[in-house]
């Protein structure tokens, strides 16, 4: 093939092609005309590929079809907006979607480790199987206190902020299972209660309460949150609604999985403050008014923005055009 006559023969075309490109705004006819220069581009590409191989003609059309593809396919949104979008918007909005059955993991939490402690408290036969009364009494006087302290404060935040961002993860990765997030949840509320129940018996409950409180506030809840995601991902299992189950389970893990990615920032926040802020020796009104601010960060987003979202119509799922085909479904 004679390349230089294929090129002078439609020149016009890719001329007008690459102008179609650079325009600002489109109309209708010219929006289909840029599609009709695209597809005889495109072929034109092949043939050149298919005769010659690699050329500089071939280069300057696939970079022309390139832009043109732009025009009708959109180009990625920008990523500081992406960023934004899922501070203020989507994750506040999947956050307000699981904010009762947060609330109903929490209340259960509190009322099975009251009962833990209760138990321990008043069994000593209990007490006696969990340890000597050296051993236990060593841990309620100076372990409980010295586990905050006995590692460099930046290793001892990122442990445990990776440790509740991996359970977090669990909670929601696994939660179309139904058993997991129950388990978790009555793992931490066992040694939530059993400990309770040990400080308590000594004496201790000021150190116990103190130093939990700072981090605990806003830790607890995010474990609480991810296991309401998980919960309500097993739901639409169960009950899709007028949805097909695929498509409902699809949707609900979209939009919950969003609330994992947070969760990783507020954990990481937690952790500082278990790290940096609970052991220092300031007054724990200090202490314990950094974690409230840190939970009522988190809370704001969850129901402020959270419901802001909401009322626009937004669940944290992608938007339709990225969370592909959807089904027409009655009702």
């Amino acid at each position: 093939m004679d390349l230089d006559a294929l090129a002078a023969a439609r020149a016009d075309d890719w001329q007008r092609l690459d102008a179609l490109t650079r325009q600002r705004r489109l109309d209708g006819r010219e929006t289909d005309e840029l599609i009709e220069r695209y597809q005889s581009a495109a072929s034109d590409l092949s043939t050149v590929k298919t005769t010659a191989g690699s050329t500089a003609l071939g280069e300057r059309l696939s970079i022309l079809l390139a832009r043109a593809r732009l025009r009708f396919t959109g180009v990625p949104e920008n990523p500081l907006r992406q960023f934004t979008r899922f501070w203020l918007v989507s994750l506040p909005a999947a956050l307000y979607r699981v904010r009762w059955i947060t609330l109903a993991v929490a209340v259960a939490t509190v009322v099975v480790a009251g009962l833990f402690a209760s138990w321990v408290l008043s069994d000593p036969r209990v007490i006696a199987n969990l340890g000597s009364e050296a051993e236990l009494k060593q841990l309620a006087d100076e372990g409980f206190a010295a586990y905050y302290s006995e590692h460099p404060a930046a290793s001892f935040a990122g442990s445990v902020w990776a440790n509740n961002a991996w359970i977090a993860a669990q909670c929601i990765a696994f939660g179309i299972v139904g058993v997991w997030v129950p388990w978790v949840l009555l793992q931490n509320a066992q040694n939530l209660g059993v400990t309770a129940g040990i400080m308590l018996h000594f004496d201790e409950a000021d150190t116990f309460f103190l130093y939990i409180a700072p981090h605990g506030l806003l830790e607890l809840t995010c474990v609480f949150v991810a296991a309401a995601a998980g919960l309500r991902i097993f739901w639409a299992w169960i009950a899709p609604g007028p949805r097909g189950r695929g498509a409902a389970l699809a949707a609900e893990a979209r939009a919950l999985f969003t609330i994992a990615i947070g969760l990783v920032f507020w954990l990481f926040v937690s952790g500082l403050i278990e790290g940096f802020v609970t052991p220092q020796p300031w007054p724990w009104a200090v202490k314990i008014g950094i974690g409230a601010l840190a939970l009522a960060a988190f809370l704001f987003t969850m129901l402020v923005l959270g419901r802001r979202a909401a009322k626009a119509g937004e669940t944290g799922d992608l938007a339709e055009f990225d969370s592909g085909e959807r089904r027409i479904v009655a009702g």
